[in-house]
């Protein structure tokens, strides 16, 4: 047992960051002193205590349906009455929301992250929020993250400026921590609409909230990988989010595989006639 200070602190450290990443591989339900059932009293009956539901459940109800290969995502719900739902362009549609401060993050952000690449792209790839050098530069994927994420794209021959990037959110949460359902609802709409301006062949998401908000389901992300799902007719894969291969290196392997069936689904579309 540890008996300093310094010792207390470190199991402390380890113990939260295991429980970060049972998070990102099999979702929010991650028990506590809190959140286990309370102890069962002689002579009553046991009580059911509430539980604050997860991210997904506060965006879609618990009765979301879990994501599976060959099924249609379901509509997302109409774009607010705003002006930029008309956009045509990714410039036009960046010039209108730029300044959004629709959630809270429009006022602590530094920059904001729109997205980066090929206007065209075959592929649009899809995080889940930007960074402290994200938010710096004012672009997607550019810190240690975004650097091994460049080097899987070569990996499996796509050079960065063919690909479109971006994310969930368009400004940092502070301390980058994980996007509250507020900020989803305020911010995927334009997520929604650029994805509608590129019209992509596919869609890589990088993790497990990017898939959950986008396909509207709980699924983990264990459930979720080395699969095709459906978002609105457009093939989409899954695969660890580039941060999380930081932290636990032995996911690289996975990754790999995930994104070599990737690739695999591209040459096969771009066969077809």
């Amino acid at each position: 047992m540890p008996d300093t200070n310094d010792d207390i602190k470190k199991l402390l450290t380890d113990v939260q960051r295991y429980l970060k990443e049972e998070q990102e591989l099999f979702g929010d339900y991650i028990y506590t002193e809190s959140t286990m059932p309370p102890k069962k009293q002689a002579g009553k009956p046991e009580a059911q205590q509430p539980s604050k539901p997860p991210l997904e459940q506060d965006l879609f109800g618990s009765t979301a349906p879990p994501a599976k290969p060959g099924k249609i995502a379901e509509q997302h719900t109409p774009y607010p009455n705003e002006p930029w739902v008309k956009s045509s362009t990714l410039d036009e549609l960046n010039s209108m929301i730029c300044n959004c401060t629709k959630c809270s993050l429009g006022h602590t952000r530094t920059k904001f992250v729109f997205g980066v690449g090929n206007p065209n792209a075959d592929i649009v790839i899809v995080g889940e929020a930007p960074g402290a050098d994200e938010d710096a530069q004012g672009e997607p994927f550019v810190g240690r993250a975004g650097q091994l994420l460049n080097k899987i794209l070569e990996a499996i021959n796509f050079k960065r400026e063919e690909v479109y990037i971006c994310n969930i959110l368009k400004c940092r949460p502070p301390g980058n921590r994980d996007p509250q359902p507020e900020e989803v609802e305020a911010c995927i709409p334009h997520l929604w609409k650029q994805i509608e301006i590129i019209k992509p062949k596919l869609i890589l998401c990088l993790g497990r909230i990017s898939a959950q908000m986008l396909l509207k389901t709980n699924a983990s992300l264990g459930d979720m990988r080395g699969k095709v799902h459906d978002y609105r007719g457009i093939k989409m894969m899954v695969t660890y989010h580039p941060a999380a291969l930081l932290r636990n290196p032995n996911w690289k392997k996975p990754t790999w595989e995930d994104v070599q069936k990737f690739r695999k689904m591209y040459d096969e579309m771009k066969q077809q006639p």
